[in-house]
């Protein structure tokens, strides 16, 4: 099959609002986390997030295609305008029949549904609906927004699996361009799920960390006293290309993705299995589908997210896969300072595993304060500070409500 690179990035995360600032904040171990200031939060058990900060959509969009996009579009089409721009694709001399788009949102138009259907339930009897609103709230209209802004004909739709939404995304490029049937596919995800009916549907399945006294500390993965995840926001966008369509251009090259896997739990709506059975075999299928042997392996960004059950039942899967090796592997979980951005989690964070190969250090996991007793002392958790390393060979774990599981083998780039 056809080899696929990454080109050409972008990232707008609560810790950066490009990709460069992202990666920086990173390696320097910067919490986004802090108290909600798109609502008045007062109410709410937990009034803290990872908000993206000082975005202003109209430096992007003029007044009137802002009310006509909802934020997950506005943040889409921003990072996928910053990853065409870093790939340097002339848009002339590419065949646009063969690129495509490929968008992950776990929710879409979250913010759109509430304030539509909050006008609504005020309004006197005969109140008409915007004409925007399903245009807004569907999922696939961010990538019919970017494929339309770049005229690309090719591949286009939505991969909807919660949290796991944008590592599917990925996966399923990586599989369209190594099996030929696209040449470039821009892929990532998008999430704008910070708006009251957000915050008050997680907490109430007791997802969400609630530690308001200390809201930068509250992402703790591994941490013993985790209470919960911190809900987060944003996007990230990878230009994925066939490698020798994008030698044939002279682009540079970031990373190789090296193949992908998919799983179900076929065990509960939100909670893990304990054991983490099915993660247990994405990452097996995984390194097969990039015929890599486990010892390859330099560092895991792993899903963690900071709740009690899901970061021990990831902790097994890795341990039950890589058994030794596990010893000699980093792993991180870098929802410690972005929090979850849902279904843009996977896209993001594959930026932080190609951050890792080109920089050759391992982004931490922060607020680590007291040990669990359930999990091995002597993995390498990189803990509270960045570690330098050399890293070759990645892989990105994504979970999602419903069970879905996939991993991402990332590889440095050698022709």
């Amino acid at each position: 099959m056809r080899r696929v690179v990454v080109t050409g990035i972008g990232a707008l995360t609560p810790i950066g609002n490009n990709a460069n600032d992202y990666k920086n904040a990173l390696f320097n171990g910067i919490s986004g986390a802090d108290f909600i200031t798109h609502f008045d939060p007062e109410f709410f058990k937990t009034k803290f997030a990872c908000e993206v900060k000082n975005f202003d959509p109209e430096a992007h969009f003029h007044k009137r295609e802002v009310r006509r996009l909802d934020p997950f579009s506005q943040f889409a089409l921003v990072v996928a305008e910053e990853a065409m721009i870093d790939s340097g694709i002339d848009l002339e001399k590419i065949d646009k029949d063969r690129a495509g788009v490929i968008w992950g949102s776990g929710i879409g138009g979250f913010s759109t549904i509430e304030h539509d259907i909050e006008e609504a339930a005020l309004a006197p009897p005969g109140h008409k609906y915007s004409p925007f609103l399903i245009p807004k709230l569907i999922s696939d209209i961010a990538p019919g927004h970017i494929s339309i802004k770049y005229g690309l004909r090719g591949i286009n739709y939505a991969t909807v699996s919660a949290c796991a939404s944008s590592s599917h995304a990925i996966g399923n490029a990586c599989d369209y361009i190594r099996l030929g049937k696209a040449d470039i596919i821009i892929a990532g995800g998008s999430e704008a799920g910070i708006v009251k009916a957000g915050m008050g549907g997680f907490s109430s399945l007791k997802a969400l960390s609630e530690r308001n006294d200390d809201p930068k500390t509250a992402s703790r993965p591994f941490d013993l006293e985790r209470d919960g995840f911190v809900l987060g926001e944003g996007a990230g966008a990878l230009i994925l290309e066939e490698y020798e369509h994008a030698k044939k251009r002279g682009a540079k090259i970031y990373a190789e993705i090296g193949g992908s896997a998919m799983t179900a739990d076929a065990y509960h709506i939100t909670a893990p299995h304990p054991e983490g059975l099915a993660v247990t075999k994405v990452m097996e299928l995984a390194l097969k589908d990039a015929s890599v042997d486990k010892s390859e392996i330099d560092y895991i960004n792993v899903h963690g997210t900071s709740t009690p059950l899901g970061d021990i039942a990831e902790i097994r899967a890795i341990q039950r896969v890589f058994g030794e090796d596990s010893y000699k592997l980093n792993i991180s979980s870098t929802k410690s300072m972005t929090g979850h951005l849902l279904g843009a989690a996977g896209a993001i964070e594959a930026l932080a595993c190609i951050y890792a190969i080109t920089e050759n250090a391992v982004p931490p996991t922060i607020n680590h304060f007291t040990d669990d007793p359930e999990i091995d002392p002597k993995l390498n958790l990189t803990f509270n500070e960045a570690q330098e390393k050399r890293i070759n060979t990645v892989i990105c774990n994504t979970f999602g409500f419903g069970g879905h599981n996939t991993s991402i083998i990332i590889k440095r780039f050698d022709e």
